[in-house]
């Protein structure tokens, strides 16, 4: 997402929550107000309270749409059959839709702050964890009890990396080996050729 604002989305609730994704992304959740929101969507900041009554709310919201976007967009539900194929889902998840993912870690540690957030979060990591185990039982690894969670954990501290900048290739390699690790059979070449 860029700093544009989000006119694709029309005006709608979903427009609400697109700019509020954007606007913690960039501001931090203390940047967050209705008028920022309404702002960034291109509406009156009555539309924002109208749509979802308080701040909470509207976080809440965000968060969950956020959650949903994310397994869509990775793949994560229905992974790819290839290691090349879920390594490039997930870097392009990153590339393209960095607010999602910023949005989400913001909230993360936000809700050691405002336990009000926690139930939320745990949400958050329960979804992405179940997701991941339907997606690794779909294609037939990585079922041991606690596979999708232990690879989750990893694949969200490389996806953390990414969004800080940290070595693309590193991150590009530790993705592969993830995969290798969980059964996948590993494209010749692929993960020497990632340097």
């Amino acid at each position: 997402m860029n700093g544009d604002r989000h006119k694709g989305y029309g005006t709608g609730r979903e427009a609400l929550l697109v700019a509020t994704v954007h606007v913690v992304a960039r501001k931090g959740l203390r940047g967050l107000t209705f008028r920022a929101v309404a702002e960034q969507a291109g509406v009156n900041n009555t539309l924002v309270a109208h749509h979802f009554g308080t701040r909470d709310a509207l976080i809440k919201a965000a968060l969950d749409w956020s959650v949903q976007q994310s397994i869509g967009l990775s793949q994560l539900e229905e992974l790819p059959a290839t290691e090349e194929e879920f390594c490039e889902s997930i870097l392009a998840l990153i590339a393209e839709n960095p607010d999602l993912q910023i949005f989400q870690y913001e909230m993360i540690l936000e809700s050691r702050r405002r336990p009000e957030l926690a139930e939320a979060v745990q949400q958050l990591y329960a979804r992405y964890v179940a997701a991941f185990a339907e997606g690794l039982r779909r294609i037939g690894f990585g079922q041991e009890e606690g596979a999708a969670q232990a690879a989750f954990a990893a694949l969200d501290g490389l996806v953390l990396q990414l969004l800080a900048g940290v070595d693309r290739q590193g991150v590009e390699r530790s993705i592969r080996y993830l995969w290798v690790a969980l059964g996948g059979h590993i494209t010749a070449g692929a993960v020497s050729g990632a340097n």
